[in-house]
């Protein structure tokens, strides 16, 4: 399987930020600290940022992406055969392997050294465990992800199609109320598991195709061999975020830890609460 490297679509954080950040983790003594933020936010890229500044400062940092645990292509085929076709897609909850997540993460608090799992997006597959990188014990682990904390939705809520693919694919709801379930019933084993949440709220949903597609383009300049998305399949990509994403809008700034609120290029608009 041919390599392949993740960018950071987003311009870099400005230092002070970052510094902010990072001593909000060291403050509260966070082992797990968690980062959330819409697709684009620049997760990724703060994550990168919090980790060379821990560096500087003698200590060892860890990143996992909860990207890093989607499941592979096949399990995911398996549910859409068994449950709904659109499970195929990878991305909502109900998609990644949770256990997987909390025995990583479990291993990284400890102290203990394990190895990262790693998905490439472009073949939309797991690496396999041979290429997984080697983690060694670190002083804080990183977190990060488009919907961590993120509550299930009422049953009630889940009737009114948000969008094209919940309207014309997913009419009966079948798929919509699989993903509420097993974010009620999977997940929060996994949030247990973060000791402080940072929330990057950005404007609203209405920018994260922009900034996915920002980040697709990042990928496919990053490995010119291989083919990433089409903007009009980052279109249609994003459709499948959008119920949760617009429930972690609405939620995970009263949940978090500590909310930074963002502009449309990212810029930090207060230094947030908490």
């Amino acid at each position: 399987m041919a390599s392949i490297t993740h960018p950071p679509a987003a311009s870099a954080y400005d230092p002070d930020f970052v510094s902010l950040v990072l001593d909000d983790a060291l403050a509260h003594e966070a082992r797990v600290y968690g980062i959330g933020g819409l697709q684009g936010t620049g997760k990724s890229t703060l994550s990168s940022q919090l980790a060379s500044l821990a560096k500087t400062r003698g200590l060892h940092v860890e990143v996992l992406s909860i990207d890093d645990v989607y499941l592979d292509h096949d399990r995911r085929l398996q549910l859409a055969r068994d449950v709904h076709p659109l499970l195929a897609t990878r991305g909502p909850p109900g998609t990644h392997d949770v256990p997987l997540a909390c025995a990583v993460i479990d291993a990284l608090r400890a102290g203990a050294e394990t190895q990262l799992p790693r998905f490439d997006k472009i073949s939309d597959r797991q690496l396999p465990v041979s290429a997984w990188p080697h983690a060694g014990v670190a002083d804080l682990v990183i977190f990060e992800g488009w919907f961590l904390k993120t509550p299930a939705q009422a049953a009630a809520d889940l009737t009114v199609p948000l969008n094209a693919i919940e309207r014309d694919e997913d009419a009966q709801g079948i798929w919509r109320r699989y993903c509420n379930a097993a974010l009620d019933r999977d997940y929060p084993a996994l949030w247990q598991r973060i000791d402080r949440l940072l929330w990057l709220q950005g404007p609203g949903f209405e920018v994260v195709p922009d900034w996915r597609w920002q980040q697709e383009v990042a990928l496919q300049a990053a490995n010119t061999d291989r083919v990433a998305m089409s903007r009009t399949q980052v279109e249609r990509f994003v459709q499948f975020f959008e119920r949760v994403s617009r429930q972690a809008l609405r939620r995970l700034p009263e949940i978090a830890d500590r909310t930074i609120f963002l502009d449309s290029v990212r810029r930090p608009l207060t230094t947030g609460s908490g």
